[in-house]
């Protein structure tokens, strides 16, 4: 098993924990979690993009000019794509993009992003993140405390308000519960922090 250091708030050292390999240690899959990533991001879009066709822009109806003499090439409608003003071959139109993945590959991909962000050294234990008021200065001296990065994703085990306020305007800083993280978030953030609770609870679903 893996063991990981736990810091206090302050960036002190508190002890030490050891980390489910089923879990935590496991072989990470690129091609697993680039199809999540790459899917997350599909479901994400909105696919609203519009553009009009032939049959949708104004104009056609009479011939625009006469079939011979003009040296001009032979045209019947002023809609045809080849015209100024006329409509778009193959026009984008509004659509969803969702599509969904079997729930092993999807697991495979979290496992795998959570195995990576120990190989890599990029995960921070805390022993608890908790504040009696909303404070943004509290939350910057914490993430200074652990040495987090400047894109940090903050995990804990249940909803929180003051945590989550405390954090909202700091950039590159985002904090999650362990029921809403996603793999996308995960490999997007240099520095993993999450509690000791939230750790639990993973290993309680995952496991």
């Amino acid at each position: 098993m893996a063991i990981v250091k736990v810091l206090n708030m302050a960036g002190q050292e508190t002890g030490t924990m050891e980390l489910n390999d089923k879990i935590f240690g496991v072989e990470p899959n690129q091609n697993a979690v680039h199809a999540v990533v790459k899917n997350h991001l599909a479901n994400r879009r909105q696919g609203t993009q519009s553009a009009k066709t032939r049959g949708d822009v104004r104009g056609g109806g009479r011939k625009p000019f006469r079939q011979k003499g003009t040296g001009r090439h032979r045209q019947g409608s002023t809609t045809d794509p080849s015209q100024i003003g006329g409509g778009v071959v193959f026009a984008p139109k509004p659509r969803s993009y969702r599509y969904t993945l079997p729930k092993t590959l999807r697991r495979l991909a979290m496992l795998s992003a959570l195995s990576s962000k120990v190989k890599e050294g990029e995960i921070i234990v805390l022993d608890t993140l908790g504040f009696e008021a909303p404070k943004t200065k509290e939350m910057v001296k914490v993430l200074d405390n652990v040495k987090a990065g400047k894109k940090s994703l903050v995990i804990t085990a249940g909803r929180d308000e003051n945590v989550i306020r405390s954090a909202a305007n700091i950039p590159g800083v985002r904090t999650e519960m362990v029921s809403t993280m996603n793999v996308y978030q995960i490999v997007n953030h240099e520095s993993f922090i999450i509690t000791k609770e939230a750790i639990e609870k993973i290993e309680e679903v995952y496991s």
